[in-house]
């Protein structure tokens, strides 16, 4: 399993309408894509900060959403965005919640 972190300093003010783009626009555009897991979308307690951690079945399968669907995920975000978004990405070798993909 891969996983893609997002992360980004907020507008003041944007907390709850960044959290709402995730789910009603961010969420639909990941799921048109093969291999999309989950989605985990979160707010730092000050409401500063906007993180977003995309789970997929293979690292070719993030890197395809990447090519054709990220950009339009960054125009959903970007009138709650203070700046330029920080991506990483990771294998996800242990969890409680998602089954990571077999080595091989």
């Amino acid at each position: 399993m891969f996983a893609r972190i997002f992360q980004v300093a907020l507008k003041p003010g944007q907390a709850d309408s960044y959290a709402r783009a995730i789910e009603q626009k961010v969420i639909p555009i990941l799921q048109k894509f093969s291999g999309f897991r989950d989605e985990i979308a979160m707010v730092s307690a000050d409401g500063k900060q906007g993180a977003a951690i995309s789970f997929w079945d293979r690292q070719e399968d993030a890197e395809s959403y990447e090519r054709a669907g990220y950009a339009d995920v960054r125009k959903a975000l970007e009138p709650f965005m203070a700046g330029a978004p920080e991506l990483h990405r990771y294998r996800v070798t242990t969890s409680t919640v998602h089954e990571p993909a077999a080595k091989g």
